[in-house]
């Protein structure tokens, strides 16, 4: 088994780990009925996705019974992260501002939405003035 650490999941792997990180676990079933609301797949394709997946260290399997039980084996907050960044130096040049500013130029944030942007803004502030 690879390790999945620095493995920049497919847009098929992220809709998997999508309703595991919402699910906690769940079966090849389970993940493919929450799929398949959205997308037209086969079962099949669903399970050997999940295979492979295991395989690459980005999902846990208990094989204690009859039906598998899947689980995320990387977390939600260090794969937004590592895509994050990645987007960050690729697509904008290394400038977390110019994302930002992309985002929310083209996104109709709430008023909530922009009172949390701002007072995390103030945050950070207050954070490097120490």
């Amino acid at each position: 088994m690879s390790t999945a650490k620095n493995y920049k999941p497919t847009e098929s792997e992220l809709e998997i780990l999508g309703v595991l990180w919402e699910k906690g676990a769940g079966t090849v079933r389970e993940v493919h009925e929450i799929l398949e609301k959205s997308k037209d797949a086969g079962y099949t394709t669903t399970l050997k996705l999940m295979q492979i997946m295991h395989e690459k260290g980005l999902l846990k399997r208990d094989t204690s019974s009859k039906t598998h039980v899947y689980e995320a084996a990387i977390s939600q907050e260090s794969t937004q992260q590592q895509l994050l960044t990645k987007m960050i130096d690729t697509v904008f040049n290394g400038s977390a501002t110019q994302l930002v500013m992309q985002a929310l130029g083209n996104h109709r944030s709430s008023q909530e939405e922009l009172d949390r942007i701002k007072q995390y803004l103030n945050e950070i502030e207050q954070q490097q003035k120490k």
